[in-house]
């Protein structure tokens, strides 16, 4: 570092912002955070900013999803800039941001952890190693090496993406006549990945039971969980997420089953500094963790946390990305939830009305998801077909459940016909889909 450099100001570094809707209620307070340290906060981003000029002192554009020119981005900062801390919460983002912070020394996930965490394949295999339950699994890249490792896993299988996340290209395959066309669908989704991981396929063992979530952060190693999210999927063979619920009373959180699971896995994935999103299924013989993301959750989750617990996601991402201890005790017990907005089948949003607070007991917030125009298509020729949300709040699970069903009752989504999906083409990415559960 330059005399210079030790001159200036701290820097914390953030890539990647996301959508206004889906990531400002992180930006705020952590802005609020950086400035009280006296840090000026610089973003690197690919889109030209507007909302984001309010909390940032300096603003990059760039092609963050180019690896070469992130890393000539963000080295030519470095060089003129005293960077303290690195923040990155977008999933394809997420190893190369956690790549560059070990190069510049800052607190980070680690180039072991951010690896582990960002290949599917990885984190399975260093977790079969450690002696943590998993499923059966097998990295397949073409259809013979798929069937092959169903045969060998027995089935149910699922076959998934290494590397894409919000379930996208998940799929369900009960036997060997379902086999081929769930390959062609994950090998699909796995091809939009521009990563190392593209272009193939894990096969494992269907693990049954009910899905959580765990948002937690690592510091210096130290595992601390923050909320745990109950998720909501539609029927098999899909698992496209419908909503999810945090409740700050959630016994699962003083599980000391569960807390062993996350903290064995943290460590033997080599996690440092940072925060993860982890997905599990609580299955007759334990939870099993299903796989480790490298950022926080994505469908608005770490908001529903903040609701729930109190706990404010922004300020505990600053504090992990400059090396503090973050605080994690809850200072609220409340229940929220999300529930999205899903078509029956393929079609086109005309017109959407909304809710608003106060039409329906409990309910926070509803927002569009997709403008009107937009082909909504349900897997395998698209992903995350949601056209809004509605988040509530209540004072027990079963409230919230039914807050949010009568919330969802009030949202009015006209829709026309469109034609079937042309099978020769990539499936449909809807705006926003970073921003969602990546």
């Amino acid at each position: 570092m330059t005399e210079r450099q030790e001159a200036t100001p701290g820097t914390l570094l953030v890539i990647g912002s996301g959508l206004k809707e889906y990531r400002e209620y992180l930006v705020g307070p952590m802005s609020r955070r950086a400035r009280a340290a006296g840090l000026e906060l610089l973003l690197v981003n690919n889109l030209r900013p507007t909302w984001q000029r309010e909390y940032f002192d300096e603003i990059v554009v760039a092609d963050v999803f180019d690896t070469a020119t992130m890393n000539a981005t963000v080295r030519e900062i470095a060089a003129r800039r005293n960077i303290v801390g690195l923040l990155c919460w977008d999933e394809p983002l997420v190893l190369d941001a956690g790549l560059l912070a070990a190069e510049l020394g800052v607190p980070g996930l680690s180039e072991r952890g951010v690896r582990g965490v960002r290949d599917k394949d990885r984190t399975r295999t260093v977790l079969t190693a450690a002696g943590l339950r998993q499923p059966g699994f097998a990295l397949t890249t073409d259809l013979a090496e798929a069937r092959a490792a169903a045969a060998r896993i027995g089935y149910p299988v699922v076959l998934k993406p290494r590397a894409m996340g919000a379930s996208i290209g998940v799929v369900f395959a009960a036997d060997e006549g379902e086999l081929d066309a769930a390959f062609d669908t994950a090998l699909s989704a796995s091809r939009v990945d521009p990563g190392p991981y593209r272009a193939s396929v894990i096969v494992e063992e269907y693990a049954g039971g009910p899905e959580i979530s765990v948002d937690g952060a690592v510091h210096r190693g130290e595992y601390l969980p923050l909320f745990l999210a109950r998720k909501y999927s539609s029927d098999e063979p899909y698992f496209e997420e419908v909503g999810h619920i945090v409740d700050a009373a959630d016994p699962l959180l003083a599980d000391p089953a569960l807390l062993a699971v996350l903290a064995d896995a943290h460590r033997a994935l080599g996690v440092e500094d940072g925060i993860t999103h982890t997905e599990l299924r609580l299955t007759p013989r334990g939870p099993l963790i299903i796989e480790v993301n490298g950022r926080l959750g994505g469908d608005l989750i770490p908001l529903l946390g903040r609701i729930a617990t109190g706990i404010e996601p922004g300020e505990v991402l600053f504090d992990v990305a400059v090396g503090r201890r973050p605080r994690t005790a809850p200072s609220r017990a409340a229940v929220a939830g999300i529930r999205f907005g899903c078509p029956e089948q393929d079609c086109r949003l005309e017109e959407l009305t909304l809710p608003k607070p106060g039409d329906a007991p409990g309910l926070l917030h509803a927002a569009p998801m997709a403008p009107t125009g937009t082909v909504l298509r349900l897997p395998p020729g698209g992903y995350l077909a949601r056209h809004s949300f509605v988040v509530c709040e209540a004072d027990s699970l079963a409230a919230c459940e039914q807050r949010l069903a009568a919330a969802a009752e009030l949202v009015e989504a006209r829709v026309s016909e469109v034609g079937p999906a042309d099978p020769r083409a990539p499936f449909a990415m809807p705006a926003g889909l970073l921003d969602v559960d990546r």
